[in-house]
């Protein structure tokens, strides 16, 4: 366990998929460092940004909490207003978006805010400028927002074209903690809505390449209906090392358990489906593939202020099982 401590591990992506894994891997090892997509456009966030040009604080903010021991704080910064101008705000949100205005820092704002939290680790933007994601269709329209691409039916037009706008660098404190790390592991989350952004920073690819740390990537548990049907497990390492624009992954973790009936129904209803794995098409990739129960048991129950609540997933990868698992990684 002391060994276990001293594990520097880096988790790239967004919101939930990011919460998820650091809720668990906060057991185990002090040494985290969540670096965070800045592209999140939509629900409180989105208005925030239009409204107060400020950086989006949603991702950071959920980033922020899942590596926070102190529950009531953690409660208060997922707070969101049930009604008044404020509704569909979270209280995080606006403290950070505040802070960020008082001092006309984000980086700032999201130290004061780990301060306040009393947060295990480190919380860094992938980037510190004003980005928004872009796609191009193959007719040359131009899409706009992650929170609308993340959304959008692809149809037949699968593997997009995604740019994130302007060109953006890696914040230099995440290519140190990169450089520095163990494990580099690249959280679920939506493939095109949440993750793609974060994994397009100019300079990401170099320091990945460079880092003596194992890259693990943690697929997704279902398939998203006009944007990943009939997806595999290769599928997805296939489209993050696209991103990415190299091979760079060496362990990929997946989930080889079914939800409860109930919960499985509902999803196939919408034509959302578990994601499936192909052993021989595994096997004659570059990376390792290790399967795993990964589902928690209980189903997520949404705030009904979220202003996005219904476009987001009810199952959940269980946090501890990642944990222990990047944990025997970190040992092997």
């Amino acid at each position: 366990m002391q060994k276990s401590n001293q594990a520097n591990v880096v988790v790239i992506g967004g919101g939930t998929g990011s919460f998820t894994v650091l809720s668990g891997l906060k057991s185990y090892t002090k040494n985290i460092t969540a670096l965070v997509n800045m592209a999140d456009d939509g629900g409180s966030t989105g208005v925030l940004r239009d409204e107060l040009g400020v950086l989006p604080p949603g991702d950071i903010r959920q980033c922020l909490v899942a590596l926070s021991d102190t529950p009531y704080l953690r409660e208060l910064f997922n707070y969101r207003f049930e009604d008044g101008s404020l509704y569909g705000h979270s209280f995080g949100n606006l403290f950070l978006s505040a802070v960020e205005k008082m001092t006309n820092s984000f980086d700032a704002a999201v130290e004061l805010a780990g301060e306040v939290l009393s947060i295990t680790g480190k919380v860094i933007p992938i980037t510190n400028k004003d980005i928004r994601l872009i796609l191009e269709t193959p007719s040359g329209e131009i899409v706009k927002g992650e929170y609308r691409i993340g959304q959008l039916d692809f149809k037949e037009h699968t593997r997009p074209i995604l740019k994130i706008t302007p060109h953006a660098n890696l914040h230099p404190h995440a290519h140190g903690a990169i450089m520095e790390a163990d494990i580099v592991l690249i959280a679920p989350g939506s493939l095109y809505g949440s993750l793609a952004p974060a994994l397009l920073v100019k300079g990401l690819k170099e320091a990945l390449l460079a880092t003596k740390a194992k890259i693990v990537y943690v697929t997704n548990l279902v398939t998203k209906p006009g944007q990943t049907d009939g997806f595999r497990v290769h599928d997805f390492v296939d489209e993050v090392e696209r991103f990415i624009g190299a091979p760079v992954v060496d362990i990929v973790l997946y989930n080889t358990d079914e939800p409860p009936k109930t919960i499985l129904d509902r999803y196939t209803q919408k034509d959302e489906f578990i994601v499936e794995f192909d052993l021989d098409i595994l096997e004659g990739k570059h990376y390792q593939a290790i399967g795993l129960p990964l589902i928690a048991r209980q189903p997520t129950v949404m705030n009904p202020s979220d202003r996005i609540a219904s476009t987001r997933s009810l199952i959940r990868h269980e946090s501890d099982r990642i944990a222990r698992e990047t944990m025997k990684i970190y040992f092997s």
